[in-house]
């Protein structure tokens, strides 16, 4: 389905997590803040999404 691979990079800082995401094909870097409540998984997907979002404006 998704043909792009991404490292992902927590760092818990207090009750926030900050999600790094990088996209392996572009190089492109983004970073999302998220509770630290939420599951790797959650926090994840939103930083994937993040990265579409950005890679998609990027192209157009």
């Amino acid at each position: 389905m998704d043909e792009n691979e991404f490292i992902i990079e927590f760092i818990a800082m207090g009750n926030s997590v900050k999600v790094t995401c990088i996209d392996l094909k572009s190089g492109r870097e983004v970073s999302t803040i998220g509770p630290a409540n939420l599951s790797k998984d959650q926090l994840s997907k939103a930083a994937i999404n993040k990265m579409h979002y950005v890679l998609k404006k990027e192209q157009s």
